[in-house]
């Protein structure tokens, strides 16, 4: 077994103040140290903590900035879309009248050619007439009548009335 000495022995009492004494020089360095960094800081003017406060107070105004500017573009773009939505519209109408125009012109079209068709056989049918009254009636072909001058005239007077 082992034997311990015992505690007022003269190395027990010269062990016990030792680590007394490293313990307050220590706490005088560390002190020191925590002075030296205040005095030089408060000598200096120039804190970390500041510095942080000032960046990130620059950090909110760039982001506030990038902010605005993305607001005021998205708004722009809003403007164009609106702009571009109303000039479709407009686009749109307009071909909706054309359209209707075209239809109306084509429903016009087909009325004024199936008159002409109307009017073009009307005419063929009193070719076709006249034809076969003339080939009936040679009397008509052999002896052309002539008209006075004044039976001229009365016609033309009878005929310009009409029209």
């Amino acid at each position: 077994m082992i034997e311990l000495a015992p505690r007022n022995s003269p190395d027990s009492a010269r062990l016990g103040v030792q680590p007394i004494a490293i313990g307050a020089v220590a706490l005088i360095l560390v002190v020191l140290g925590i002075g030296a960094i205040a005095g030089w800081r408060f000598y200096t003017g120039h804190s970390p903590e500041t510095d942080r406060a000032a960046v990130a107070r620059q950090l909110q105004v760039r982001t506030a900035q990038a902010s605005e500017a993305l607001v005021e573009k998205t708004k722009g773009l809003e403007a164009t879309q609106q702009e571009s939505i109303d000039q479709l519209q407009v686009v749109q109408d307009q071909l909706q009248t054309m359209r209707r125009l075209i239809a109306s012109q084509q429903g016009d079209t087909k009325k004024l050619s199936d008159q002409v068709a109307a009017l073009t056989e009307a005419v063929e049918g009193l070719r076709q007439s006249f034809a076969s009254a003339k080939d009936n009636d040679p009397s008509a072909e052999a002896t052309p009548r002539k008209r006075s001058k004044a039976t001229r005239t009365s016609y033309r007077k009878r005929y310009r009335s009409r029209g």
